[in-house]
């Protein structure tokens, strides 16, 4: 039986953080599990691979944080942090393979960090200058997608196309808790397990969909969800970078050895405000707030390194000194971004040239020109 079957929650109760069904690895104070099928499949990382994740991990929390900075600052239309959240994102996408296919929400910056994104590419969607901030083709991540849900139905059909191809590929698919109550996301569940498509569902229940709780949503827990679609899945401790990456690599292992579609549920939080356009003290506790500190990802991490000796005072220092010329990097890169030509507009829209667009084109340029007249 498949692990992640055994720890399928389709009958039980939501999974807290102390359920023995949630897969975790390392503790909130940074002790470290090494028995265990889920801890075999990490076993191979060294001080140098986990000591990649905490980098990955401070840089992206360090190019949220300037990218929040920017958006009140008035360079970024808007910005939706991931705070809290990196471990989900950077150990899931640690486990792909460059050939694997990545459709996503608008927080997933880690995980676009993670496949090849440059700090100019994170920002130009948010300072509202491009629909697209990355070529999809050279990173493998489609353009992330605004409609809650929505990219669901997009990894399904490209990872049925995949399948029908013979690629050896597989595609995940993130989403958060609140899309799992979109019809989006059920219609992709339904023809994922239909057609067997090697398909991954991550969804990062970060405990709010804007200012609902996930509670209200999923009483009796999202992964749960997965089971009545026939899909296995399983609940990882989402600020467990290695839990993480230990129930990826098994699921896309699953994928790409044409065992069909999986679910992971990584339980975490969003420390942050859902986008910089919301309030969150309207509708959660300050107490809740300083519960999900003490879960920190990026300190459980530094914790177990600090242990072990191979995150010392030095090597923090250089890991903190990466993370700021990564900050610079997208501050001087955002503020260099030009104001494309209103006729931009019209590129891209169909592979080959349509006549219904060219005169929306044609109708658009003369309306302009008809300004410029004016002068």
């Amino acid at each position: 039986m498949s692990s992640l079957l055994a720890h399928d929650t389709g009958t039980g109760s939501p999974p807290d953080r102390g359920d023995p069904r949630t897969v975790r690895l390392l503790t909130p104070d940074g002790v470290r599990q090494t028995s265990g099928e889920y801890a075999a499949r990490v076993a191979d990382l060294d001080d140098a691979a986990l000591l990649g994740l905490y980098t990955d991990m401070v840089v992206i929390r360090r190019i949220d944080q300037e990218a929040t900075a920017l958006q009140r600052q008035g360079e970024l239309a808007l910005w939706p942090p991931l705070l809290g959240q990196e471990a989900a994102q950077i150990g899931s996408a640690r486990a792909l393979e460059h050939d694997d296919f990545v459709f996503s929400s608008y927080r997933e910056h880690g995980v676009a960090w993670v496949r090849g994104a440059t700090t100019a590419e994170l920002c130009r969607v948010w300072r509202g200058i491009a629909v697209a901030g990355w070529d999809p083709y050279r990173i493998g991540m489609a353009t992330p997608q605004v409609i809650i849900g929505a990219q669901t139905l997009h990894a399904t059909g490209y990872a049925i196309g995949a399948k029908y191809d013979g690629a050896a590929s597989a595609v995940v698919s993130y989403f958060g808790d609140g899309a799992t109550s979109e019809g989006d996301t059920s219609e992709a569940m339904v023809f994922a397990v239909t057609y067997g498509a090697p398909v991954v569902f991550f969804c990062q229940n970060n405990q709010w969909a804007i200012s609902e709780p996930v509670g209200l949503q999923a009483p009796t827990g999202i992964a749960a969800r997965a089971a009545g679609f026939g899909l296995p899945s399983v609940t990882v401790d989402g600020n467990d970078v290695l839990a993480v990456l230990a129930v990826t690599r098994e699921a896309l292992e699953r994928a790409r050895a044409g065992e069909g579609p999986s679910f992971i549920e990584a339980v975490t939080y969003r420390m942050g405000p859902h986008t910089t356009a919301d309030d969150p003290t309207r509708y959660r506790t300050a107490d809740e707030v300083e519960a999900w500190k003490a879960k920190d990802p990026v300190a459980r991490l530094a914790a177990y390194l600090r242990g072990t000796g191979a995150l010392t005072d030095d090597v923090d220092a250089e890991v903190a000194a990466t993370a700021q010329r990564a900050a610079a990097a997208l501050r001087a890169d955002c503020t260099a971004l030009g104001e494309p030509d209103g006729e931009s507009i019209f590129d891209d829209v169909y592979a080959e040239p349509h006549p219904v667009l060219e005169a929306q084109r044609t109708r658009f340029l003369a309306y302009r020109e008809g300004f410029e007249e004016e002068r």
